[in-house]
């Protein structure tokens, strides 16, 4: 019993230590060249653009699901002219960057996860070795890199969303105008809101990238390796987003308290 409670410890740490080298390579290869452009747009591509559409649909339908929520507990009070602003900060400052960061976790850490661990598998990794292309550069710098920065684009895609679906909620009850709505809900955002959504933005990109890529990269076990290495995948991914959410949601705090 205490021989495989050693093993497991000691394999927590070894994972620790080759986690931190590999997050420390992928910033190093990060600034040296050959920069993978093209993979890197192409990427993009796969991570940001094939994933509006379901990002979209999910923020519209908490947008509205949120204020409907909202607006009764409002009404108790008298405050329902708050609604706008009390919407829009939730959605900015948390539900927003939240609601894309799970589904990149979900659709893009599955697939980079797959993806990789299934050239690893077939020794198409290997082969990229042996021919003198650089596969760490290529397939992994170039994932972390999209990853980072389509995600951000996808938290403001997001906001802008939800807050559509907000105003239409808001409009079927007390038919508010649309020029009023946006006055009242931008007014209540600062600059620290909108620079922690992004800044959550970039956070989980990193996160899903990195996460992703690693157990890809380092997968093993033949064909129940790629469904394994996917799974991982997206439950450490989801697991390291909130962990984030939390220490962003106390950073923005400090900021804002000063």
């Amino acid at each position: 019993m205490f021989s495989n409670s050693s093993s497991r410890f000691n394999s927590f740490f070894i994972n620790l230590a080759n986690i931190y080298r590999f997050v420390g390579r992928t910033f190093r290869n990060a600034a040296l060249p050959p920069y993978e452009t093209k993979e890197i747009l192409r990427q993009s591509y796969q991570i940001g653009f094939r994933t509006f559409a379901l990002v979209g649909f999910t923020a519209f339908i908490a947008g509205i699901v949120f204020t409907r929520q909202s607006r009764p507990s409002l009404q108790e009070f008298g405050a329902e002219s708050w609604l706008p602003s009390l919407v829009s900060i939730a959605i900015v400052r948390s539900l927003g960057p939240l609601i894309t960061g799970l589904i990149c976790a979900g659709r893009v850490g599955s697939s980079i996860g797959a993806e990789l661990s299934s050239m690893k598998v077939t020794e198409q990794i290997d082969a990229m070795e042996v021919s003198g292309t650089k596969p760490f550069q290529y397939l992994v710098v170039s994932r972390v890199t999209a990853a980072a920065f389509m995600v951000p684009i996808l938290v403001i895609y997001a906001d802008f969303i939800a807050l559509l679906g907000s105003f239409i909620a808001t409009n079927y009850f007390s038919q508010t105008s649309f020029a009023l709505y946006w006055t009242q809900a931008l007014s209540s955002l600062s600059l620290l809101d909108v620079f922690t959504s992004v800044g959550k933005g970039i956070l989980y990109g990193l996160a899903i990238g990195l996460i992703s890529c690693y157990t890809g990269y380092n997968s093993g076990g033949g064909t129940v390796g790629v469904g394994k290495a996917a799974n991982t995948a997206v439950v450490t991914s989801m697991f390291m987003i909130f962990i984030l959410d939390l220490l962003a949601l106390q950073i923005s705090e400090f900021f804002r308290s000063l």
